[in-house]
């Protein structure tokens, strides 16, 4: 199994790809161990000393290491472990432990209709790109809220791709947006 590397925006993280799907529908963001227990995977990686947060997308693994680690020492161990866990056979994600997205349960209008349709087709795809994800959170009031995640939380030009980029395209498509707002969960 050979496991390509690439970096992204955000120095602290890095993304692997397997060469395989990782996640057959959605994607799936982990900050702790605690949270990881639904994925035997993440729960492997979050076993390596200095590893903060583990992001799975459709064919692509982001880890997040602490501030302070270097990822020459790291990257080894990472691979290691995605690695371990394709060859051991076991899900990437517990059966028993899918749940749906909360934000897609709510009765969509319109103007909501139209904005997810826009972060999915043209927002997501580029993101996911840097070994991240964006998920909608609500529309209010002219406000979008959206919850970043895998490399693009924390990720230092996060605000300047959320204002410059997201929001700018959202008000220019839709003239009901006026803003574009982070959320965390």
């Amino acid at each position: 199994m050979f496991i390509q590397t690439e970096p992204t925006p955000n120095p602290a993280t890095l993304k692997f790809l397997p060469g395989r799907q990782v996640m057959p529908a959605g994607t799936a963001d982990f900050t702790s161990p605690e949270e990881a227990d639904p994925s035997p995977l993440a729960t492997r990686l979050f076993g390596i000393d200095g590893v903060t947060g583990v992001f799975l997308g459709a064919d692509f693994v982001t880890v997040t290491k602490q501030e302070g680690r270097d990822w020459q020492v790291m990257k080894p161990m990472v691979l290691g472990a995605i690695m371990e866990h394709f060859t051991s056979g076991q899900p990437v994600i517990r059966e028993d432990a899918v749940q749906g997205d909360a934000a897609a349960d709510e009765e969509d209008d319109e103007i909501v209709a139209q904005i997810k349709e826009l972060i999915d087709q043209r927002v997501r795809p580029v993101v996911a790109r840097d070994g991240g994800d964006i998920v909608y959170r609500g529309f209010k009031d002219g406000v979008v809220y959206l919850h970043m995640q895998g490399s693009c939380s924390g990720c230092p030009s996060s605000t300047m791709t959320l204002k410059n980029g997201i929001e700018n395209m959202l008000r220019h498509f839709v003239p009901e947006v006026r803003l574009v707002e982070a959320v965390n969960g």
